[in-house]
């Protein structure tokens, strides 16, 4: 070009000129409406209520509130023999880890049976999860006992104890049901991915710690949980432990490790671990009485009352000078165990290709817990142990959930006595073999190599809890995660893949769940648009991510699970314009391979012509690109994730 002017022509603005068209103004109240439903309703469950009479409204009400009377009607012999087999074989698990859990919440060890048997009868006609197993739980028995500890002492004050543990069981239920009743399930978002596996490990290995006081046979022990605690008063009370009570521990511990082994190597002997907790109790009880090793510091579980559950709703004392710690101790353990519960249901229907409610999950666990303050019942959820061996029996509805509960019963009228010699040595080692699979070290690692804050968080909440406490390291776990909401610690730069990410917004483990459910929620609004208007069928789904700046693991879990979805659906999923962050996390979470590399574009129009190329180019069952069966030729486009 050298020195010389260079000359141009200047554009013609007013030839260019155009207008962008301003949306309308909107009435406050519609306004209102629109951003009500955005944030409590973005799945829209009240769709299948529209255009629809009186008394089909009525009957589909009743089946939302109790989904029993929604799959009942399909119920058949064979779903019936495999729920029956799945029943008898989670009832032989929740038996001893019923009694073992209540032990670790300080409460009668009958109330394990208990909550074991309303329960579960309650959330069969209300949850709408079909491999859920209901019951108690060692991280909620484990905060249950540290903070009611922390005020009453259960062995000094025992009814006083037990009165506050069904009050703070009656205020979980009631936290769990009104937040699904007003749908702010989102507040248990707040727990995420790397909260929870760090919270979970780290309550595991205190309960682990927990449990040297019945493997080494000691009679006194801290009420503390932290690690320099129970240390202090093992190391402290040498002279007082018992050779033969660690012996016998140590032999069921390792005959339980072994059957689970076995299990996990051989899917098909799942039986064999969920047969080990209660052949465990048969063989200790039969030896210690045959061996008269309560005589020689091996400790029982003595007596067991017969009976069915005592009716406990005048225990139920408002006006209690403890009220605000049972009250606490509702909101931390209902919380824990929602999101426990919900985890679980999410992982399983996945697993089933079906759908669960989050907010209807949350009404059944509350309703359950409420029915069980009143009829001697402690928190209850569902454990992932259970519902695993419930899952791998084969379950097909929740009629699992009533067998165990029979089998409870049945145990609770005529089998008790049996368990007056069930040494507390085996029941320590069934909680320890249960725990350590809650110590999921191969997720933390995953964490480190996908995203280095969330593992931050994870250890944070892991040591929070072993060198503090439960309410310690869940506080640390959730005000860091808080932190990242903010964006004052995330990373911000430029990448090749788009332009400056500073001002995105992330997906992270505050929104995924919001997500899942709108994104679905415009695909039905999308295929009843192309249903009413004749078009053809819906067949991809493109998600454009120009706008996320950012993604953690939970957002990662929840575009595999909006994948799943669209599958379900016969759709195809495709993602446009992902950052360079978000692609690196994409690529470490091994979603690429699950969505496949060539459904991933640069831009939305790129997505957009490769969709419109495929169904141009190959016909009804020749297009490998879907298993949908139309041949449409609609597009649908998300530019708002």
């Amino acid at each position: 070009m050298g020195t010389g002017e260079y000359e141009y022509s200047k554009p013609n603005f007013e030839q260019q000129a155009h207008k962008v068209a301003i949306p309308p103004p909107q009435p406050f109240i519609k306004s209102l409406k629109n951003t009500v439903k955005e944030t409590f309703f973005p799945d829209d469950p009240l769709r299948q209520f529209k255009n629809q009479p009186p008394s089909r409204k009525f009957i589909l009400g009743v089946q939302y509130f109790f989904p029993i009377f929604e799959w009942g009607s399909r119920y058949n012999l064979s779903f019936f023999k495999s729920d029956v087999i799945a029943g008898i074989t989670i009832a032989s698990l929740a038996i001893p880890q019923g009694i073992s859990y209540a032990k670790l919440a300080n409460l009668p060890p009958i109330l394990g049976l208990y909550s074991s048997f309303i329960p579960p009868l309650v959330y069969a006609m209300m949850g709408s999860s079909k491999d859920l197993a209901v019951g108690t739980v060692a991280v909620a028995s484990l905060l249950t006992g540290s903070m009611l500890g922390a005020v009453v002492n259960a062995n000094e004050n025992p009814t006083l104890y037990l009165h506050l543990a069904f009050m703070a069981t009656f205020f979980a239920g009631v936290l769990q049901a009104s937040l699904g009743i007003l749908r702010l399930g989102f507040i248990v978002d707040f727990l995420s991915h790397a909260t929870i596996v760090g919270f979970m490990g780290g309550a595991a290995t205190v309960v682990c710690l927990q449990q040297l006081k019945g493997i080494l046979g000691l009679e006194h022990f801290t009420h503390g949980t932290d690690l320099v605690s129970v240390l202090r008063s093992v190391f402290t009370q040498t002279h007082q432990w018992r050779w033969e009570s660690a012996v016998l521990g140590i032999c069921f511990l390792f005959y339980l490790l072994v059957a689970r082994f076995v299990s996990t190597k051989r899917p098909k002997l799942f039986w064999i671990s969920a047969m080990a907790p209660l052949t465990s109790v048969i063989l200790g009880s039969v030896l210690v009485y045959l061996t008269h090793a309560e005589k020689h510091g091996v400790q029982v579980i003595g007596e067991l009352k017969k009976g069915l559950n005592p009716i406990t709703i005048m225990d139920l004392s408002f006006g209690s000078e403890y009220l605000s710690t049972a009250i606490k101790t509702g909101i931390v353990t209902g919380v824990i165990a929602l999101a426990e519960g919900i985890a679980v249901g999410r992982s399983f229907a996945m697993f089933k290709n079906y759908n669960i409610d989050g907010n209807k999950e949350m009404i059944a666990f509350g309703m359950m817990n409420i029915a069980g303050s009143c009829t001697s019942c402690y928190l209850t959820t569902g454990p992932f142990s259970r519902s695993a061996v419930n899952f791998n029996a084969g379950c097909k509805t929740a009629v699992s959930n009533i067998v165990m509960a029979i089998a409870v019963m049945i145990t609770l009228l005529f089998l008790t006595p049996l368990f007056h010699y069930t040494p507390l040595v085996v029941l320590s080692s069934i909680i320890i073999s249960a725990m350590l699979g809650l110590i999921n070290y191969e997720e933390a690692i995953h964490l480190w190599s996908l995203d280095k804050f969330d593992f931050v968080v994870c250890m944070s909440a892991y040591f929070g809890v072993v060198f503090g406490s439960v309410e310690i390291g869940l506080v640390i776990a959730v005000a860091l995660s808080l932190l990242r909401k903010h964006g004052s610690i995330s990373k911000r730069e430029n990448r090749s893949w788009n332009i400056d990410t500073s001002n995105r917004c992330p997906i992270y483990f505050a929104n995924s769940s919001y997500l899942r459910e709108r994104i679905v929620r415009w695909i039905d609004d999308e295929e009843d648009r192309l249903k009413a208007s004749g078009e053809n069928n819906l067949q991809y789904v493109i998600l454009a991510l120009s706008a996320v700046g950012n993604i953690d693991t939970s957002g990662i879990t929840m575009l595999g699970e909006v994948k799943k979805v669209m599958e379900r659906r016969g759709l195809k999923l495709v993602l446009a314009n992902p950052g360079g962050e978000v692609i690196k996390k994409l690529n470490k979470g091994k979603l690429i391979e699950v969505i496949g590399q060539e459904w991933i574009y640069l831009t939305v129009g790129e997505a957009v012509g490769a969709c419109n190329f495929m169904l141009h180019t190959y016909k009804n069952d020749e297009k490998p690109t879907s298993t949908g069966s139309s041949s449409g030729k609609e597009t649908w486009s998300d530019n708002n994730v």
